[in-house]
């Protein structure tokens, strides 16, 4: 019988990213393994369909917290645990480090539960739900990730993120925008999961301001669901140099990276994904240290101002002195020498 081995990461996006050469290890190593990933339901199209992935199970448990006790979450959650105990992984790896994941490893009954030990891990307390624990090696979250195989005698590898293997399909509201605009492009995504990620709108729009007039080049800002606002105001800051392009799928999300010539953003799930496709991207970094969060082995791609409470790793709902220090023109100047200066040069 083939071994079964169960990544646990649920969310959030550029977090899935980074565990993705994990699976790409485990398929180079275990070629005959059978594997499957836990994942939450809206970020399941990104592991749907992966070749090297034999099984997902989607979760809701965002959804679950709010309403435990209801018919549908009971339901739900006993349906998981039937399919997880049909499964019967070997080892359940837990890329999390919380009492989700430790829970969902422990619902497996695996004989292996392994993660990063508890001194290393987000919820300490959380180490009582495994029975290996790792100290995880490297500065940056996907080395870190990786390290953990080193518990399964995995050598060390340069990360792969499999990227022709992520999301290949164009769906057809890019491909027809694609054949209605076929000139070269900025990608920007003004969004990002804290209120101090996110850089000022007016600043993003003085940057494709910039652009345009140093490169030619526009840019479409990517519109995630719930970012409508945000997106409008980046274009009318823009004044005519921004357009906002409908993102509300990974799929699609997926195809505007890939063509884009660059893409901007603060530290944020789409920008990890360009970056896991190939695109060149520009990260600016505020209250997360681009050592560890930053466009993985890339560190000429992040920008960010070093202050003393600098990379506090602080959720905060407001910009603060960390992304405000960073002026516009900068950006501009470091986006253009990516794209290779200025007019015929950069289209």
């Amino acid at each position: 019988m083939s071994e079964r081995i169960l990544l646990v990461r649920t969310s959030a996006l550029g977090d899935i990213v980074h565990c993705l050469p994990v699976l790409t290890a485990l398929r180079r190593h275990r070629p005959g393994a059978r594997l499957a990933w836990v994942v939450e339901a809206s970020m399941a199209p990104l592991l749907s369909g992966h070749p090297d992935l034999d099984e997902i199970f989607v979760v809701a448990l965002r959804r679950w917290r709010r309403q435990p006790f209801s018919l549908q979450t009971l339901r739900e959650v006993a349906e998981l645990f039937g399919a997880l105990r049909r499964f019967a992984p070997d080892l359940t790896l837990d890329l999390m480090g919380n009492h989700k994941a430790g829970v969902l490893a422990a619902l497996t009954l695996a004989d292996r539960r392994l993660g990063a030990a508890r001194r290393f891990r987000r919820e300490p307390s959380s180490a009582l739900w495994l029975n290996e624990g790792v100290e995880p090696r490297g500065k940056h979250a996907v080395d870190r990730a990786l390290s953990l195989l080193a518990a399964l005698d995995i050598p060390a590898e340069p990360a792969d993120f499999g990227r022709s293997k992520l999301l290949p399909e164009v769906p057809e509201g890019a491909r027809e925008r694609f054949e209605r605009h076929p000139e070269p492009y900025l990608l920007l995504h003004p969004g990002a999961g804290w209120g101090n990620k996110r850089y000022p709108t007016a600043g993003w729009g003085e940057i494709a301001r910039r652009l345009r007039a140093a490169t030619g080049l526009a840019t479409w800002v990517g519109v995630a669901p719930g970012e409508e606002g945000l997106a409008a105001e980046v274009v009318t800051a823009a004044g005519g140099a921004a357009e906002a392009v409908p993102a509300s799928d990974l799929a699609t999300l997926a195809a505007l990276s890939r063509r884009a010539r660059l893409v901007l953003g603060g530290d944020s799930g789409p920008l990890h994904l360009a970056h896991a496709l190939g695109t060149p991207v520009l990260m600016l970094c505020g209250p997360t240290d681009p050592e560890r969060n930053g466009p993985y082995g890339a560190p000429e791609r992040a920008l960010y101002h070093r202050l003393p409470c600098s990379f506090c790793h602080r959720r905060f709902a407001d910009i603060k002195a960390c992304l405000l220090e960073i002026p516009p023109s900068r950006v501009a100047e470091r986006a253009a020498g990516m794209l290779g200066g200025t007019g015929s040069a950069a289209a």
